[in-house]
């Protein structure tokens, strides 16, 4: 009984031990690949950092309605300007369209939530 205990814990050290062997060829083998890339990136110039731009439908949508704001907001201050020559009156144009701006989004592009 205890040759036979011996012998199946020599076969399980042995498959242990290939194991072993074999994860150890791997870690070395990545290693050697990490080491190469290393190697070849630190060569190549540095890129800059690109942040990343939303690209579904709502946020293309977002930035079209934004834009149209911004683009409406400044036609409205050219037309104040050309309109009159008082600056108090230009002043006055530019808080009014400051003040209803956001009365302008929830009431057309419906920004609630």
């Amino acid at each position: 009984m205890s040759k036979e205990r011996a012998r199946r814990r020599a076969a399980r050290e042995a498959e242990q031990a290939r194991l072993a062997a074999l994860r150890a060829e791997q870690e070395a083998r990545l290693a050697r690949r990490r080491a190469r890339v290393g190697r070849v990136t630190a060569l190549l110039p540095r890129r800059p950092v690109r942040i990343a731009v939303q690209g579904g439908i709502m946020a293309r949508r977002r930035r079209t309605q934004n834009g149209l704001v911004v683009v409406l907001f400044f036609v409205v201050q050219v037309i104040a300007w050309l309109l009159w020559s008082s600056w108090a009156a230009r002043f006055g144009v530019f808080v009014l369209s400051a003040l209803f701006v956001p009365l302008f989004l929830t009431l057309v592009f419906d920004r609630r939530s």
